[in-house]
């Protein structure tokens, strides 16, 4: 089904960037009530469902009928495809646009100097290292990386993986197996959920950064020689709020369990050098046993790593079906890696803007009288409750040149429904002011519920 194409030109303000381009709510609509244009015009998604085919599932008829019911009210608004860089500022249908849900924390996405160890590693290697890393594809460079790496984080050794969700599977299932019991934050990435399955062990949940709760469970579960792996996230990415570190690693010690800390939303980000959760709570990082995350968010790259010990990361060079079955990181993907990490270090101006405009950023949803759940980083989630609501408020903001992420459950708990609002070092504060305009227009209006 799709909506016949209404042209109108949102006239957007001035910029110290120049004149800001028209953004054509016609492409908006358009994309809202029929996002995947493969489909023939007035089908429904729901029509690829059929009685005894392969999506004749309960979760694929339950997707594409909210799906559906998205499109009916022109409301969809994920993964829209955008035609310039995914910075504080970038494009789609011919306009420009303002993104407050970006994962680039520092603003580096296309930091001159980020770009040209990119571009030289691919000169200098090729688009391709050629190989898994423990056959051909490792380069000097990947050492070179990963040492610089692990003192950022303050290992002693760390290895690349292709994705930080890899390098969860990888470490988990590599380290403990169906004789072990594993502890789970009940926020934890679902990818350390996915690790813990994949390794067969029992994995219980404690509640969300409750210490007494996982002591109550550790007390429980390790006895009698079994085996222990806590998991949790250093910064938890829909809420931004901090795993109380200092006393995870004392009641684990205090049990001789082992703890996973995932920094995906930490490193670069926390600490005051971003080298993540340890270094922002005090406690040694020789003191966590593994610590994994994606190099995707502060670090303008892709790709994901597991640090810790020398020995910790030889074995799951060698034991880990991720890295051993797994072509190895690009060069340029991995220059820009070791770039970053030298970026931070030199140019500490960057965490601190990202700073000053999460001060902001928490002060605009706090007065609006809205909720951002206590948030201690630049993640500052809008807490709307409501599922509709809450992508009727997405797609609302759209239409002010302003891209924010709906989340809805079971990314979160039900009836906490949210838009994941980031601030980044790159946002000014004139769109600071632009976001706080656009959120107290929407937060106006009388149904936010559906249209456009």
């Amino acid at each position: 089904m799709r909506n016949r194409p209404i042209v109108v030109a949102v006239p957007l303000p001035r910029t110290d960037r120049g004149p800001i381009a028209l953004l054509r709510t016609d492409e908006i609509r358009a994309f809202a009530s029929d996002p995947d244009r493969s489909y023939p015009a007035g089908s429904r998604y729901t029509d690829d469902i059929r009685p005894g085919g392969l999506l004749d599932i309960e979760a694929a008829r339950q997707w594409t009928a909210r799906i559906d019911q998205c499109r009916d009210a022109n409301l969809y608004s994920f993964g829209l495809p955008l035609t310039a860089a995914a910075t504080a500022h970038t494009a789609f249908g011919g306009g420009d646009l303002l993104l407050f849900s970006t994962y680039g924390y520092l603003g580096l996405n296309g930091h001159p100097r980020i770009v040209a160890a990119a571009a030289e590693a691919a000169r200098r290697w090729g688009t391709s290292a050629g190989g898994a890393r423990l056959l051909t594809g490792t380069l000097e460079l990947h050492l070179e990386t990963e040492r610089e790496l692990a003192a950022h984080v303050g290992t002693a050794a760390a290895a690349l993986y292709a994705s930080g969700y890899d390098a969860n599977l990888a470490a988990i299932s590599a380290l403990i197996g169906r004789h072990d019991v594993a502890i789970v934050d009940a926020r934890a990435y679902r990818s350390i959920l996915d690790g813990c399955r994949l390794s067969g062990a029992r994995t219980v949940r404690f509640r969300h950064n409750d210490v007494e709760h996982l002591d109550a469970l550790l007390a429980r579960h390790a006895t009698g020689g079994t085996r222990v792996l806590v998991a949790v996230d250093g910064v938890y990415s829909m809420d931004g709020d901090i795993a109380p570190l200092a006393d995870l690693v004392a009641v684990k010690d205090r049990h001789g369990a082992f703890l996973l800390l995932d920094e995906s939303h930490a490193i670069g980000v926390l600490g005051a050098d971003g080298g993540g959760t340890a270094r922002h709570t005090g406690v040694d990082p020789a003191a966590v046993d593994i610590v994994t995350g994606s190099l995707g968010k502060a670090f303008p790259s892709g790709g994901g790593f597991v640090a810790g010990s020398r020995g910790l990361v030889n074995y799951l060079q060698h034991g880990s079906a991720p890295y051993m079955f797994s072509s190895a990181l690009t060069p340029a993907n991995t220059a820009a890696i070791r770039e970053t990490v030298r970026t931070i270090r030199d140019e500490p101006e960057h965490l601190e803007g990202m700073w000053k405009n999460t001060d902001r950023l928490r002060r605009i949803v706090e007065n609006l009288g809205l909720s951002h759940g206590g948030t201690e980083t630049p993640i500052v989630p809008v807490i709307l409750g409501d599922t509709l609501r809450t992508y009727a408020w997405a797609r609302h903001l759209l239409d002010d040149g302003i891209y924010v992420s709906a989340v809805p459950h079971p990314a979160v708990p039900a009836g906490q429904s949210r838009l994941r609002l980031c601030a980044t070092a790159a946002h000014t504060d004139e769109d600071l002011d632009r976001l706080d305009v656009a959120l107290r227009r929407v937060a106006a209006l009388p149904d936010v519920t559906g249209g456009g």
